[in-house]
């Protein structure tokens, strides 16, 4: 864990950890490679505009990924958290001077197909993937203390929308449709989307109901950690995991060549 290059302190990290400001991303990294970087570059960039109203030196980045990825063994995740250190809770509109977090993890073996269960919860700002975690760790721990590996999030007027850190996709009909209500946009998403144009799945997006699930073939769920994967059932509700779509997204996800840090 190091802040700007170097170890990080107990009192540096306390804004981040009493107030939750700020925005990250995580990414696969393989032999200094990074599927998506310029995208992951990209969020860094207009997240920390929105959120701290500056720009944020990439370069600086690129160098602070690679170094924390040189030193531990290859796949790893790494996180990239952008904060202002000195953040003032009475005073948040004051000029910020964000920082560079970077810590990292071990890169996840294959997994096993999800059981998701549901429930009405709506992230602050969904559309920036910002810290403020506590929401959807909190839904994640109970709707795994009631027997599922993790939850699936709907809107007030029941319109699925997200998972705590994965966007949700779906197979109908040789199709595959992702949820068209407020959602992050995905960096793994994303690279999915070019996925199929290229290989000629149809894709698109549109509402769907929490009742829509039982309609469906399959899904599956999309971070950079995890690249796809499966979901079993969703709400009790059985899905296929052996769908052929899936196992091409899979195949074709890991064939795309990372971008050097």
């Amino acid at each position: 864990m190091e802040l700007n290059g170097r170890p990080v302190t107990p009192a540096e990290l306390g804004a981040l950890a009493l107030y939750g400001y700020g925005h990250f991303t995580s990414m696969r990294v393989e032999d200094l490679r990074v599927r998506g970087l310029s995208l992951h570059l990209d969020r860094l960039l207009g997240d920390c505009r929105v959120l701290h109203g500056v720009d944020l030196d990439l370069d600086r980045v690129r160098h602070l990924v690679r170094r924390a990825a040189a030193a531990s063994p290859s796949p790893t995740i790494v996180r990239v958290t952008v904060f202002d250190p000195e953040l003032d809770m009475a005073r948040p509109g004051g000029k910020a001077r964000p920082e560079i977090l970077v810590t990292t993890r071990p890169a996840p073996a294959d997994l096993p197909p999800l059981t998701l269960g549901v429930v009405h919860y709506e992230r602050d700002l969904p559309e920036v993937k910002h810290s403020g975690l506590f929401g959807p760790i909190m839904h994640r721990r109970f709707a795994q203390l009631s027997g599922h590996d993790d939850v699936l999030f709907v809107d007030g007027r029941s319109r699925v929308t997200e998972g705590p850190t994965w966007n949700i996709g779906f197979v109908r009909a040789g199709r595959v449709l992702w949820p068209e209500s407020n959602r992050l946009n995905g960096v793994t998403m994303r690279l999915l989307n070019d996925v199929m144009h290229r290989t000629g799945i149809a894709v698109g997006a549109s509402d769907i109901d929490a009742d829509d699930v039982a309609t469906m073939t399959s899904a599956f769920i999309a971070n950079a950690a995890a690249g796809t994967r499966p979901v079993r059932s969703i709400d009790g509700v059985g899905l296929s995991v052996d769908e052929p779509i899936l196992a091409t997204l899979r195949r074709e996800y890991a064939a795309i060549p990372g971008e050097p840090l």
